[in-house]
């Protein structure tokens, strides 16, 4: 009985052994085709709401966001629905910054000017105010509306509002001014159209 059971495990190991190669890189092959589809994140569109005359445009994304608006910045390709408004408000989250760079009054200004140049913004006046013991304060006044920012240096937190109107104003490039200055680790973004048509019309 033993002898039995020893040959016929000598077989399973001698059959294993010899197991076309083509089909071991096929089993390989599979299984890595698997592990990349598990393993690959799915891009998050932006979700487009609209409530009560409110048309909000949602995304935690950061790569999917500034593809999505690239293309808003020719001229607001209305879709989904959407009228046409006198103005859009980019509320940005910036979660997990480097601390240093949102502690300074002039580190932070510097940084939300150089966005606004960047952006092609017409920047007209400029405040900013360093709170004690943490925190920094302030605003850019562009002639397409205004940037602000409020830090929360202790959380590695800023806000930011970047209001602008019309056409002109490649926003995209102040979101990547302000990624390299304040080196997020994570960030969320809504727009709110401002100035909805209908409303702005209505008797």
């Amino acid at each position: 009985m033993s002898t039995t059971i020893l040959l016929l495990a000598s077989c399973l190991v001698a059959s294993a052994a010899f197991v076309p190669m083509g089909m071991v890189r096929r089993r390989s092959w599979i299984r890595e085709l698997f592990e990349r589809k598990r393993m690959t994140k799915v891009a998050e569109r932006p979700r487009i709401t609209h409530d009560h005359g409110w048309t909000f445009i949602q995304c935690d994304d950061y790569d999917s966001f500034q593809e999505w608006l690239g293309r808003d910045e020719e001229g607001f390709p209305f879709k989904n629905g959407e009228q046409p408004s006198l103005g859009s408000h980019l509320l940005v989250e910036l979660f997990d910054c480097d601390q240093d760079s949102l502690k300074f009054e002039d580190r932070v200004g510097h940084a939300m000017r150089e966005a606004a140049v960047q952006s092609k913004a017409t920047v007209v006046a400029e405040s900013f105010h360093e709170f004690q013991p943490f925190g920094v304060s302030g605003a850019v006044i562009i002639q397409e509306s205004h940037y602000t920012i409020h830090t929360w240096p202790e959380h590695g937190y800023a806000a930011v509002d970047l209001f602008y109107c019309g056409g002109t104003v490649h926003v995209h490039k102040a979101i990547d001014s302000l990624q390299e200055r304040f080196k997020p680790g994570r960030m969320k973004f809504l727009v709110v159209r401002r100035g909805i048509q209908s409303e702005v019309e209505r008797d």
